[in-house]
């Protein structure tokens, strides 16, 4: 039995086909939050956006830390009892907070073909665009 390394085009399709995501952020300190996220991908750009699910704050970690390094990261997996159905999938990149306009309009769209939740009730809050830099993963084979 082997492991192997996925390509970026393999990382990028099994990324797409995942429900949740992990997010990574760091503040300016290098203080890591990983938080769970829905999101759409659009050729090299995942997005996601602040929903009206309840939050403590909406002055969300996230956010700052993206405000202040928007360096980040995403990560889907699939994880089974059968450990030769392992696989992961990561999207390192840059994130950008897009409040208003047609960028975010297209997000949000997207976003709401994907997730009925978001059919029902649009999100509201900004968009976050990260521009990928690389796409890779990993995946158990016999």
């Amino acid at each position: 039995m082997f492991n192997t390394e996925m390509d970026q085009v393999e990382a990028r399709s099994r990324f797409a086909s995942a429900r949740v995501a992990r997010l990574a952020t760091a503040d300016r300190d290098g203080v890591p939050h990983l938080v769970p996220v829905t999101f759409d991908v659009d050729g090299d750009t995942v997005a996601f956006v602040i929903d009206h699910k309840p939050k403590k704050t909406l002055n969300l970690r996230r956010l700052r830390n993206i405000a202040d390094n928007p360096r980040v990261s995403l990560l889907v997996d699939e994880y089974a009892d059968d450990w030769n159905s392992l696989w992961w999938a990561r999207a390192d990149g840059t994130a950008e907070i897009v409040e208003a306009g047609a960028r975010r309009d297209r997000a949000v769209g997207r976003l709401s073909e994907r997730y009925d939740q978001y059919r029902e009730n649009p999100p509201q809050g900004p968009a976050v665009l990260i521009a990928v830099s690389a796409w890779s993963g990993w995946a158990y084979t016999a």
